[in-house]
């Protein structure tokens, strides 16, 4: 007898909603879990970066004592204080990418608000994070409590513009210390100074906008903020 052909698949059964719930639920427990082990791990880093910065200024201290000074001293520490600005602009790169990783798990998190809704919509206005996977949506997420000036303080005190400052105050050192090396008026060191590390300020905040609007500019929300009244 010849082999029959199995008869075409029907249409999937509707999946119950508690199975949809325990679904969404354990997907959203691996995205704070992966969101936590980032944050952890981008953490980590700026404490080995600080600890080095520590570590190198109280180098030079002792190493300046030691040799009172001398003509070795400037050589010494400007390559201190190079490998330090080094390190510190890998760490700034790598806050800069958690930083956007941290985004597209809240993007993640916030639809995963959107399909709760979806199969309760109840529990609406129980949510303190948004359910909109969008611009607005996310800035909810970030603060819950709302508020024009929120933007602003969060950029200011964000992991990303503390890094920036110190790199930014270590690049004004090492430029300081090379203008000063090659014999340069005292007012031209300062002003060299003050310029590249106030270069270095503008020039990341610009980098880390751009990329940060870029993304919006290609992303196409699933569940976009309902218009302003």
């Amino acid at each position: 007898m010849p082999d029959e052909d199995p008869a075409p698949a029907g249409p999937n059964p509707e999946v119950p909603p508690a199975v949809r719930a325990q679904l969404l639920a354990t997907e959203h427990w691996s995205l704070l879990a992966s969101r936590s082990t980032t944050q952890g791990e981008m953490l980590t880093r700026i404490s080995m970066f600080l600890y080095l910065v520590s570590a190198g200024l109280v180098s030079l201290a002792l190493a300046g004592q030691a040799t009172q000074f001398d003509e070795g001293f400037p050589g010494f520490a400007l390559t201190v204080l190079g490998i330090i600005l080094l390190v510190g602009v890998l760490t700034q790169v790598r806050v800069t990418n958690v930083s956007m990783e941290d985004l597209a798990y809240v993007l993640a998190m916030n639809r995963l608000r959107a399909a709760y809704v979806e199969l309760d919509p109840g529990v609406a206005p129980y949510l303190m994070a948004s359910r909109f996977d969008d611009m607005p949506g996310t800035q909810t997420t970030y603060y819950f409590l709302g508020g024009k000036p929120r933007n602003f303080s969060q950029v200011l005190g964000s992991s990303m513009m503390f890094i920036v400052a110190v790199n930014s105050t270590l690049l004004g050192l090492l430029l300081a210390g090379i203008t000063l090396g090659l014999g340069l008026p005292l007012l031209v060191c300062l002003a060299i100074s003050v310029v590249g590390g106030v270069g270095f300020l503008a020039g990341s905040i610009v980098v880390g906008g751009t990329r940060y609007l870029g993304f919006w500019r290609r992303y196409t929300p699933l569940f976009p903020s309902p218009p302003a009244d």
